[in-house]
């Protein structure tokens, strides 16, 4: 075998696929002059956002409470403090998209609340990416038979077979409309991006003698 003739190809795959998750951040703040009082509002406004993400089970997947922060507002002549501020934000995993646009409205429409996002993934372990290192070896085969058959040989034997890489491309953000300070509330259109994902794999197959006559 190793004196057999040796084809080397790459094989890729690319797929499209329905994102799996929806992430966003969701942000109470608080403001006022007398330090306990922006604590006593921040610590509410945070409340109601639990509230409210509570009864969006199951939809609502894991929630990570992130940074916290409070902080004086000095004037700039000096270090007189003229208010503090306060906030707290949540990071927010959905597996329901049929819920999502519903609980963002819900979460926007409370006071001094901020949202951003969402940004749509894949798990981890999403089975898409299993399907694509098949397809791109499936591709890498492939070509080796094509290039086999060209000289008219045939594939006989793997000697090699290299990972070059598993990639996906950034999640997106969705652009969201919704109606703030009493308006009346419209719904919450969001598009679930696609996720692409991409294998690329480098192999090197063995071959029957060509036939170059």
């Amino acid at each position: 075998m190793a004196d057999a003739p040796v084809v080397a190809v790459r094989g890729e795959a690319y797929r499209e696929v329905a994102p799996e998750l929806a992430r966003f951040a969701v942000t109470a703040t608080a403001r006022d002059r007398d330090r306990e009082t922006t604590l006593t509002r921040l610590a509410e406004r945070a409340a109601a956002v639990r509230v409210l993400l509570d009864a969006a089970e199951p939809a609502v997947e894991r929630r990570e409470t992130g940074q916290l922060r409070v902080w004086p507002e000095t004037k700039r002549s000096g270090e007189r403090v003229v208010a503090y501020h306060g906030s707290v934000t949540t990071t927010v995993t959905v597996v329901d998209f049929t819920a999502l646009g519903e609980l963002m409205l819900r979460l926007a429409d409370q006071e001094q609340v901020e949202l951003a996002g969402p940004w749509w993934s894949l798990r981890p372990d999403s089975p898409a990416y299993r399907e694509a290192r098949h397809a791109a070896i499936a591709d890498a085969l492939a070509r080796a038979r094509e290039y086999a058959e060209a000289l008219g040989a045939r594939v006989t034997a793997l000697v090699e077979l290299a990972d070059t890489g598993l990639a996906t491309a950034p999640s997106m953000m969705a652009k969201a409309a919704f109606a703030r300070g009493g308006e009346a509330a419209t719904e919450l259109e969001l598009d679930p991006q696609p996720q692409p994902v991409q294998a690329a794999v480098e192999a090197r197959f063995t071959i029957s003698e060509p036939v170059l006559g």
